[in-house]
């Protein structure tokens, strides 16, 4: 029935179908595994893409050839930049999504790859040989041969749904749990743990009364999150709202409390710190009168609304009274009330820095189950996976982002160094090279990497040399074109900063804070028709070149600088226990982690600078 596949994908979420769509871009014949066909890419929490530094690596996914940044820009309702008011390390672009039509349009992009395959079935184990991995079972007792696995599991291993005092198993709701693999996984030598996550009560917008609450409109002029051609800026936007939580409101759901399974102890895992319940909220900052509620439509032709803020896993009397004291909640109807999942995951230092795992050989895991959360962090872990799946099944090398080339990078790096017992969300404070890594030079970073790997075409290749060659060129003449001050002055005395007494270079007055290069047409015609034949992108990058760039040369100094203890390897079975100068607790950790070079073993948590001086003395050696 089934032949020999090089990739099989367990799970059609945001990671698994970034990890299916990639290998069988790639090359691999891929089965891609799921207990449900018809929600395959579901947006199970809020309608949205990106936001602060998850727009990043949703950027990052599509420059290297994902999916992710195309979808999203097929079913947007509404683009915003976010952060304009600060640095171009911090602007992230965020898009509200029609949630039916982001799963449907993933799902027609799966199939339309000719490598990839469907079944639905739950997965209740893997196939191991020789500690390796080569197949699965299903429920129904089916046995299917691969030369990889790749585990995406989200929230339905073990999962367990609560609302009050009621529990059911369950991965979200309306969809049972997968039962089996952490059972086996644990007999294997896996070490698992749990987690929790909450979604909101989904409400009726035509019971709602937008007159009361602040209205948030997307960019004037919208942008987009692929760097392709073959998506467009949206033409018309929905909008969504604010509103607020009021005393009132916070009484109502403290009275539900003592039903509460967060604070009765039932829920064992913890939550996301930075995306807590309304009822977390309520009890660790109860000095607070009042907190925001976002009115997020679920898409174009739907009357179903997403209440972001208000996530809770209270009993459905007290979430359905409480809501209806919010201002412009008066008359609200619930479509079904919020809940909390707690699901098993497995810690992320088992991994590779490929996201292998350490135990298993060709077992690779992404998404939730390796402690993350949030759609993009899954996507990019999905996207990595699936690469190196392809590739090692294909005797190529293994692809790996450093710290100072993605946000990818960054997480992966984390995950696997660091570890995480709560939620992991990506933050652009988690990034030291930020300033490297921005929203706006994605496809310059890392297209041609892409290209290399099979995965961006080479249409994209050839847009992104393009882009570098205009870039490049405006930059050079920017530098080069000077102004004299009886030309410049009034420009410069209308925009609030000083005048200069002799002929300047446009860049030295770029690099003023009151003047970024779309106000030079202002200062001379010859100026405005020169930049008038450049895209606003290109204009946009040279302004951020030209106005940061000695931030850029000390963060690219310092990345090269660090990146020189990358190129120390480590070998796979290298001893540590015949090095006893090291801590016990590096030797610990040396063996659980595995490191592949000191750069990443000077990453791990609990080693000392003094155990990377006695491991680096003893390799020279």
């Amino acid at each position: 029935m089934f032949n020999q596949y090089d990739v099989i994908v367990v799970g059609a979420g945001h990671a698994g179908c970034e990890a299916a769509n990639a290998a069988a871009t790639m090359g691999s014949k891929v089965l891609l595994v799921t207990m449900n066909m018809n929600t395959i890419a579901q947006m199970s929490c809020n309608p949205a893409m990106g936001g602060v530094a998850k727009g990043q690596i949703v950027r990052e996914i599509d420059a290297l050839g994902g999916m992710s940044g195309i979808v999203t820009d097929k079913s947007m309702i509404q683009f915003r930049m976010l952060n304009k008011s600060k640095g171009p390390a911090m602007w992230s672009p965020r898009t509200q999504s029609d949630r039916m039509r982001f799963a449907e349009e993933w799902r027609l992009a799966l199939e339309s790859n000719p490598n990839v395959d469907f079944w639905q079935e739950m997965v209740t184990g893997i196939i191991v040989e020789n500690n390796t991995a080569v197949g699965i079972t299903t429920g129904m007792g089916i046995e299917i041969r691969s030369k990889s696995v790749i585990l995406t599991n989200g929230t339905f291993l073990n999962g367990l749904i609560h609302i009050g005092e009621k529990q059911f198993g369950g991965g979200r709701t309306g969809e049972g749990a997968s039962k089996g693999i952490t059972e086996q996984l644990v007999q294997l030598g896996f070490e698992s743990g749990r987690m929790k996550t909450g979604t909101p009560p989904r409400v009726d917008g035509r019971s709602l009364d937008y007159s009361k609450m602040e209205e948030q409109k997307g960019d004037e002029v919208p942008g987009k999150f692929s760097f392709s051609p073959s998506t467009t800026p949206l033409a018309q936007q929905r909008s969504c709202y604010i509103t607020y939580t009021n005393p009132e409101v916070h009484a109502i759901l403290e009275t539900g409390f003592d039903r509460s399974p967060m604070f009765n102890g039932r829920i064992q895992g913890l939550g996301p710190r930075y995306c807590p319940s309304i009822e977390d909220k309520i009890n660790r900052f109860a000095e607070r009168t009042r907190h925001q509620v976002f009115v997020e439509p679920e898409g174009w032709d739907t009357v179903e609304i997403y209440v972001n803020g208000f996530s809770t896993s209270l009993p459905e009397d007290v979430q359905f009274k409480a809501i209806r004291k919010i201002a412009g909640f008066e008359n609200a109807k619930m479509f079904r009330p919020g809940y909390a999942i707690e699901y098993d995951y497995f810690p992320p230092t088992q991994l590779s820095t490929t996201l292998e795992t350490n135990l298993i050989q060709n077992l690779y895991f992404a998404g939730q189950i390796n402690g993350t959360t949030g759609y993009e962090e899954a996507a990019c872990q999905g996207l990595m996976a699936g690469i190196n799946a392809h590739n090692k099944t294909h005797d190529k090398e293994p692809f790996v982002l450093g710290r100072s080339e993605a946000y990818i990078g960054v997480l992966i790096d984390d995950l696997i160094n660091k570890g995480t017992d709560e939620p992991y969300r990506m933050f652009t404070s988690r990034a030291e090279y930020r300033i490297l890594l921005r929203q706006d030079n994605a496809d310059i970073r890392l297209t041609a990497k892409g290209h290399k790997l099979g995965l961006a075409s080479d249409e994209r290749l050839k847009i992104v040399e393009e882009k570098k060659k205009s870039v490049s060129k405006l930059l050079n003449d920017i530098r080069q074109k000077k102004i004299d001050p009886d030309k410049a002055n009034p420009a410069l005395t209308a925009l609030g900063t000083a005048t200069i007494e002799h002929r300047t270079n446009y860049a030295k007055l770029l690099k003023r804070p009151q003047i970024n290069i779309y106000d030079l047409p202002a200062f001379d015609e010859e100026m405005a028709d020169y930049l008038a034949k450049y895209d606003p992108e290109i204009l946009e990058q040279v302004d951020i070149l030209i106005k940061y760039e000695d931030y850029i040369d000390k963060e690219e100094k310092l990345a090269d600088k660090i990146s020189s203890l990358e190129n120390h390897a480590i070998q796979n079975d290298f001893d540590f226990d015949s090095i006893s100068a090291l801590s016990a607790e590096a030797r610990e950790k040396f063996k659980k982690i595995k490191p592949s070079t000191i750069g990443q073993a000077s990453r791990i948590s609990g080693v000392s600078p003094a155990d990377i001086s006695v491991l680096m003395v003893y390799m020279a050696q």
